[in-house]
């Protein structure tokens, strides 16, 4: 039975996998994640006061960027000539009963056409943007937190698709 952990050679050491002999198609990953953060510092950022300047827009540009570079960032992944990313923002202006905080809900599309897939690109995106947003308002709110990053989709290549339920 062979490994399915791809990226280890015989000897267990770590490798960047040979794409080498897969087909081009057509590659999309879309990727989610939620950042928690106070009522009040959701509403300066959607009246945009923060004295940073326009928190989503930078957020935006981060996750974009942050796709673009993911293989400076993940040892194993490959660079990549994107073809498409998006970064889109669902502002949740109910508190949560319990927590009493809000959330914004961040989702990143990215898209090749190539021979390796997208996931990682479009969770990093997610990612840097979070990071953003909270770089960007932490004067202001320190206890902000994000989780829920994960895969949403992904189409293209070899393994089909998946859908996350």
């Amino acid at each position: 039975m062979s490994n399915p952990l791809t990226h280890f050679n015989e000897e267990g050491r770590a490798r960047m996998v040979d794409v080498g002999g897969k087909n081009i198609t057509d590659r999309v990953a879309v990727a989610t994640g939620v950042i928690h953060l106070k009522p009040e510092t959701l509403r300066l950022i959607k009246e945009g006061e923060i004295k940073k300047g326009d928190v989503l827009a930078v957020a935006q540009v981060a996750g974009i960027m942050g796709a673009k570079k993911t293989s400076d960032l993940i040892p194993m992944c490959h660079p990549l000539a994107l073809t498409h990313v998006d970064i889109s923002f669902t502002e949740n202006l109910d508190p949560d009963p319990q927590t009493g905080l809000c959330d914004i809900t961040i989702r990143a599309t990215v898209k090749l056409t190539g021979k390796t897939g997208v996931e990682m690109e479009a969770l990093t995106a997610v990612s840097l943007s979070a990071l953003t947003i909270y770089d960007m308002c932490k004067a202001v709110d320190k206890g902000m937190y994000f989780n829920n990053i994960g895969l949403l989709h992904k189409s293209g290549g070899k393994s089909g698709t998946f859908n996350r339920e």
